[in-house]
């Protein structure tokens, strides 16, 4: 599942500029999302989604539809998830937590591959070389807003997802500190708590906090590129 404010701008062109950028980000970090899901629950023993054919980056395996359309007409949706059978798995407690936490793992890490994209850009096109920038000025500026897009984009689908209520992946890791009667207590109303959690992500109160930690994160990662002395 995911959040994103597809465009910072109030008008109509900013918004179908901003969701043509957006899109590809959108496939590739649900396919990347999901994927890694599946990846970590065969290596645990769970060939569940392999067998259905969720093992890959194909985004249309796992696309959900409505998810999709509530995605593009309100700022969030969700994805189709991966099964996983807990049976499989030699440790089920601890084998459930790595399968779930493998999903926004994968979308640090590919925020920060955009982070190192950009930063590398950025160096390229405006500090070392600025004829580059300056011969195609809007070209460098859509790749640059593509990649710092990116980066966003796959540390608020992260920060958002170890959030510890159902159905998001936190839910599962904390899972792994709770009784096993008090979680599946808490899993009877996982229908009400994820109304309760759109509605939130509705009228925005999630939004400042989410926010707030994503930026953070952000922070850290371009950070790193500063220590090396000609990224600072």
């Amino acid at each position: 599942m995911f959040r994103y404010l597809i465009t910072k701008g109030g008008n109509i062109s900013s918004y179908l500029i901003s969701l043509l950028l957006t899109l590809p980000i959108i496939l590739l970090s649900l396919s990347v999302h999901e994927a890694s899901h599946a990846w970590m629950a065969n290596k645990l023993g769970d060939p569940t989604a392999r067998n259905l054919g969720r093992l890959t980056l194909n985004p249309f395996k796992h696309l959900d539809l409505v998810g999709f359309i509530c995605m593009l007409l309100f700022g969030f949706g969700w994805a189709n998830p991966v099964p996983v059978n807990s049976r499989y798995f030699k440790k089920p407690r601890r084998d459930m937590a790595l399968t779930a936490a493998a999903g926004p793992l994968s979308n640090i890490v590919l925020g920060f591959i955009f982070v190192s994209l950009y930063e590398i850009s950025y160096l390229l096109t405006v500090r070392l070389f600025p004829s580059v920038a300056a011969s195609a000025p809007m070209v460098i500026y859509v790749w640059l807003t593509f990649l710092q897009m990116g980066a966003e984009l796959n540390v608020y689908l992260a920060v958002f997802n170890l959030i510890p209520v159902p159905p998001l992946d936190g839910s599962r890791l904390f899972y792994i500190f709770l009784p096993v009667k008090w979680y599946f207590g808490i899993m009877k109303y996982e229908k009400y708590i994820s109304i309760a959690l759109f509605a939130l992500l509705w009228l925005g109160v999630l939004s400042v906090p989410l926010t707030w930690i994503s930026n953070h994160v952000l922070d850290g990662m371009y950070g790193l590129w500063s220590l090396i002395p000609i990224f600072r």
